[in-house]
């Protein structure tokens, strides 16, 4: 590492801080570790240069796996106090899974950060993902099957656990944030899980050395992440504008598509907007592996009848020349749902359902086992839906037990329903 590396990141502070400047309270996640002291030292030099600077606001989590892990929070309090910024020392309470800790302590991480951010009235988390974290998760999702969504790596802005992360680091390799941290005369916690073969990151990061003696090292590995993700936006793209242009979505939250335009897509293009659509249909199930969708676009190319499949949710059919996914019943609410006046509720994350009422509550409930007889009698027409679309769909009633809407098909003025978008 030169010093006009660090010189540089400390030039360019302004441009990696560019998508927060108009915040009015952030959020940093800190464990006293180098690379998130150094996010620390950045976030505060740069927001010292400000003429109105933002609340910079420090989180720090004890996770209760380690008897040091509470004195690492203390020390970042201290170290945030030190600088000036304000600090929340939070702790992981409750047992912990042998399995898949680390996942859940991340999962934890985020929970108890973003009650804390809310509570704080912050919209942002910095955190100091960086070149090397890049690489390791570039490794990992390649050893694990991912198509190019996966490949890309992080985002530089994303939404984690409900949390929007901003990364404003993720280029800047380990050594440089190393250097910002010894140059201003701080020693930086050492956890051991970080080297810790046991769990699987460490290994690639264990491993990467020797990947670099063959030529694929941490910057060859981001470019290849950055290249994926212009390929990416681009099957995106092209998958949105299909998507656009042959699905239809009912007032049922039911979709439809035919069948032999879907299959005559570019396989990954097919991929992603049935990923797509299933996530819409299914209230928003995302598929954790690739494969579960590619395997149903490959059965659906076959010539020979789609027999139907129930995935993600979704009920997935094929009546005539066209596909039908609509949600699977069983995975809505189990018990009524009451939304008081003017208030609104998000059922199933499929519909927005807002009581006009001044007065009165409005209940919601799945329509359950209603029969095509009794749709087609509420609606007044021909029901053209898989029935199954209808009784997976909310049913909004007054106290007394009278129809305000099924799905989006309202009833009366004193309710509001809308479909969330695709």
């Amino acid at each position: 590492m030169h010093l006009t590396d660090l010189a540089a990141l400390q030039q360019a502070l302004p441009a990696r801080f560019a998508p927060v400047a108009r915040e009015l309270v952030i959020g940093l996640a800190v464990s006293g570790g180098a690379d998130s002291l150094a996010l620390l030292l950045l976030a505060a030099l740069w927001a010292r240069d400000l003429e109105a600077p933002p609340c910079l606001i420090v989180y720090s989590v004890d996770h209760g796996l380690r008897p040091e892990a509470k004195a690492e929070v203390q020390f970042v309090a201290a170290t945030a106090q030190r600088l000036g910024l304000q600090a929340r020392a939070l702790c992981w309470e409750g047992s912990k899974p042998v399995a898949g800790l680390q996942a859940a302590a991340r999962q934890a991480r985020y929970r108890l950060i973003g009650e804390a951010m809310r509570a704080d009235g912050a919209m942002v988390l910095l955190t100091a993902h960086h070149r090397d974290d890049q690489a390791e998760t570039v490794l990992m999702r390649m050893a694990h099957g991912s198509g190019l969504e996966g490949l890309r790596g992080m985002d530089a802005i994303a939404e984690v656990e409900a949390v929007r992360v901003v990364r404003p680091l993720l280029d800047v390799p380990r050594q440089v944030l190393a250097a910002v941290v010894a140059e201003a005369g701080f020693t930086p916690v050492a956890d051991p899980s970080n080297e810790d073969a046991h769990y699987e990151r460490v290994r690639w990061r264990q491993t990467m050395p020797q990947l670099a003696r063959l030529g694929l090292d941490a910057d060859r590995l981001v470019q290849l992440a950055q290249r994926a993700g212009e390929a990416d936006a681009a099957l995106n793209q092209w998958a949105a504008a299909s998507f656009a242009e042959m699905v239809s979505i009912d007032a049922f939250g039911a979709a439809r598509l035919p069948l032999g335009r879907l299959v005559k897509l570019p396989r990954a293009v097919g991929v992603k907007l049935l990923a797509r659509l299933l996530e819409m249909t299914g209230g928003g199930q995302r598929p954790r592996a690739l494969g579960v969708v590619e395997r149903l676009f490959d059965e659906l190319s076959i010539a020979a009848p789609f027999r139907g499949v129930t995935l993600l949710g979704v009920s997935v059919r094929q009546r005539g020349d066209d596909l039908w996914c609509s949600r699977e019943l069983g995975r809505q609410f189990a018990a009524p749902i009451a939304i008081g006046p003017q208030a609104s509720f998000v059922w199933d994350r499929r519909f927005t359902i807002v009581n006009r009422s001044r007065s009165a509550p409005i209940g919601v409930a799945v329509a359950g086992q209603m029969s095509r007889a009794k749709a087609e009698d509420l609606l007044g027409e021909k029901l053209t839906s898989p029935i199954d679309a209808v009784r997976s769909a909310p049913l909004v009633t007054t106290a007394s037990g009278d129809v305000l809407a099924i799905g989006a098909h309202r009833f009366s003025d004193e309710v509001a329903v809308t479909l969330a978008k695709a």
